[in-house]
């Protein structure tokens, strides 16, 4: 994969974690190695319910702020969507 990317991981206590990466396989490595976010080392493991392809950083960084700032249930619905 390449490119950048805004995506949705829900953790092993249920929980969600939004994020961006330029290399989403190593960045799901990382987390499921606990390299990744301090937020999800004590939550594993994770797993990837959502990602979407942005065009650059700066688009990646607007979809991650907007994802963050939805409700759960629509967290979940994007989730969904793809699923």
């Amino acid at each position: 994969m390449s490119g950048w990317f805004c995506y949705l991981l829900e953790c092993a206590d249920g929980t969600l974690y939004c994020g961006i990466s330029n290399d989403l396989d190593r960045r799901l490595a990382a987390h499921s190695s606990s390299e990744g976010a301090k937020y999800t080392r004590s939550r594993l493991p994770v797993r990837l319910v959502y990602a979407e392809s942005c065009e650059d950083r700066s688009a990646a960084l607007r979809r991650e702020a907007a994802i963050k700032k939805l409700p759960r249930a629509a967290k979940l619905a994007l989730a969904a969507s793809v699923a």
